[in-house]
């Protein structure tokens, strides 16, 4: 059993803020917990603009708190986004969200992600394998 709070997780190695300072995220679970998923809190800054494209991931999305737009970069449909609303991007979507606030989130990841990665040029997360994890 692991019991962890968001406060054992500050000033960590699993409290990642991502290179272009728009975003920061807790990894509560990640691929060294091998249970098959990776959880995470994130928080979007209000104003900034995000594109990612899980092209190796699948993500669910809950808004816990703040507001966003949500474009689906592949058809352009906009989504608004609030507290208690939920979205999943389970066509590997290329997508922006722009909060409108802070808008903080709960994200769960298949497979898990490592807790070292950042979105790249293309706004992917790599995928690093299993073996990866271990000689990290």
């Amino acid at each position: 059993m692991i019991v962890r709070s968001l406060r054992d997780i500050e000033s960590t190695d699993r409290h990642v803020k991502s290179a272009s300072g728009a975003w920061e995220s807790k990894r509560i679970v990640l691929a060294r917990e091998r249970v098959g998923f990776s959880l995470h809190e994130t928080m979007l800054y209000a104003g900034t603009e995000t594109t990612m494209w899980y092209a190796h991931h699948i993500e669910a999305v809950l808004c816990v708190e703040g507001e966003a737009e949500l474009t689906n970069e592949e058809n352009d449909e906009k989504h608004w986004i609030t507290p208690g609303t939920m979205y999943l991007l389970d066509g590997h979507e290329r997508h922006t969200l722009r909060p409108k606030t802070d808008f903080r989130c709960v994200c769960v990841f298949n497979p898990p992600v490592t807790g070292l990665e950042d979105h790249d040029e293309s706004g992917a997360y790599p995928l690093l394998t299993e073996s990866e994890i271990d000689e990290a």
